[in-house]
């Protein structure tokens, strides 16, 4: 890895852009960042690939179809005309790097290319009111990790008060296979699950609608390029294999989690829903933003030496704010806005990303375009930057107090928990994942 800052035109503070709404400083998607997504016409059901400028959205399809691209080549042509991200992520970061360089002088004012795209608008522009946002790609195989220790310390802490964490944790980034079927798109209702719990432990367990419910706050990776099966990716090279990041909610249902979790770990506690950002927002767009890796204690190990690289330790890291916002039936009803529960940052996670996918790789496994890597939940070392109720409410202790006189150890229906995250920091242009929504139903009819 390359422990130099990789900054272009792109991200110079001083470019503007013919779509008015991007230029506004607190906006999430100025010209600067240009995140990726997929979305569909309120009026057609094809997929669409799209890039977010502004309050608006570069639709590739109809770009691409007016030559705006072209000089990208058939192969770039093709993929951005394509149903879902995966033909752009199978090409590499490469291509979407001059995916998103060109898509900032189309989009911006004073360029030959931006004059031609404005001729264009109508054709090539359209505003995100009029389309919803899909599941950005086709997603074979999920992976979440157990990246914070913060998170991991304080929920060992409740199960295992003597020794919270495991010997493995400060060696082996610790994660689990999820299920790519159950992801889904932002603003999508989630049922409550139903399993087995064991609420007396010296009675049976029962099945029901889980009482437990959560959220937790983690970021996405999305995987680009391929490695055969057998082949590793040395943590040097493993930067060029992830195209860009998102905001993920991993539902949990913490009491079928408790009951279900040993020996083999997480299952139907976890698989029932996984809610996706509609914005993936690439490497390249985070560039300004590349802090250290996390500090570890004294007394630490290192990383094992196939984790460790001097790069990855200069600038594996990333500079998100996280937040995390729920608004209440109750609450709607009245008009109350939501309420931010808490406020974190990614930079305090103990294994970079980079980290993560070389592990993952390590064993020869095979990692394809569209696969999807989660960081676990994203806790900081204060009480307000805990990234789930279990952490946050001290498991059912000390209740979060809403402002309509509600309180919640855990999710109730109707609940709407909202994520959002940004980057920011001086003499550099303000960039943002947008919102991460949505919210819980009432577990459906079943056999008790």
């Amino acid at each position: 890895m390359n422990p130099t800052s990789k900054l272009d035109e792109s991200h110079d503070p001083a470019l503007r852009s013919w779509i008015g709404s991007a230029n506004d400083s607190a906006a999430d998607f100025p010209i600067q960042n240009l995140p990726f997504g997929v979305f569909r016409h309120d009026f057609e059901e094809r997929p669409r690939v799209g890039i977010a400028i502004g309050d608006q959205v570069l639709d590739c399809l109809a770009a691409a179809r007016a030559g705006c691209f072209a000089a990208l080549g058939p192969l770039v042509d093709d993929a951005l005309q394509s149903w879902s991200l995966n033909a752009l992520l199978a090409l590499g970061r490469g291509d979407a790097r001059a995916v998103r360089l060109a898509a900032s002088r189309l989009l911006r004012r004073g360029t030959p290319e931006g004059r031609r795209a404005q001729t264009l608008r109508e054709t090539i522009i359209v505003g995100m009111d009029h389309l919803s946002m899909l599941v950005p790609a086709e997603i074979g195989d999920y992976t979440d990790f157990y990246a914070s220790l913060y998170h991991a310390t304080n929920v060992g802490a409740m199960f295992r008060p003597d020794a919270p964490l495991l010997p493995n944790y400060k060696y082996v980034p610790i994660g689990y296979h999820g299920r790519a079927s159950s992801i889904v798109a932002n603003g999508t209702p989630v049922r409550r699950p139903r399993g087995q719990t064991r609420p007396d432990a010296n009675a049976p367990p029962v099945y029901g609608p889980a009482k437990s419910l959560d959220y937790e706050l983690e970021v996405g990776a999305f995987v680009c390029g391929e490695n055969a099966i057998g082949e590793t990716v040395p943590i040097a090279r493993a930067e060029e294999r992830i195209f860009g990041l998102c905001l993920l909610n991993d539902w949990s249902a913490r009491d079928m989690q408790s009951w279900e979790y040993q020996p083999l770990g997480p299952f139907l506690a976890k698989s029932f829903a996984t809610t996706v950002g509609p914005w993936v927002v690439t490497l390249d767009a985070l560039e300004p933003f590349r802090t250290a890796a996390f500090a570890r204690p004294m007394g630490d190990p290192a990383p094992l030496p196939y984790l460790n690289d001097p790069g990855d330790q200069l600038r594996g890291g990333f500079g998100i704010t996280l937040e995390v916002w729920l608004r209440s039936e109750t609450m709607r009803a009245a008009e109350i806005p939501a309420v931010r529960l808490s406020r974190g940052s990614f930079g305090s996670m103990y294994w970079t990303v980079t980290q993560l996918l070389t592990h993952h790789s390590s064993n020869g496994c095979n990692l394809r375009p569209g696969d999807l890597l989660g960081s676990g939940t994203v806790s900081g070392p204060e009480k307000g930057s805990r990234g789930c109720l279990l952490e946050l409410a001290s498991r059912g202790a000390e209740p979060v107090q809403l402002p309509s006189g509600e309180q919640r150890s855990f999710l109730a229906d109707g609940d709407e928990v909202i994520f959002r995250g940004w980057c920011e920091r001086d003499g550099v242009t303000r960039i943002g994942f947008g919102e991460c929504r949505g919210e819980v139903r009432a577990a459906s009819p079943g056999v008790e």
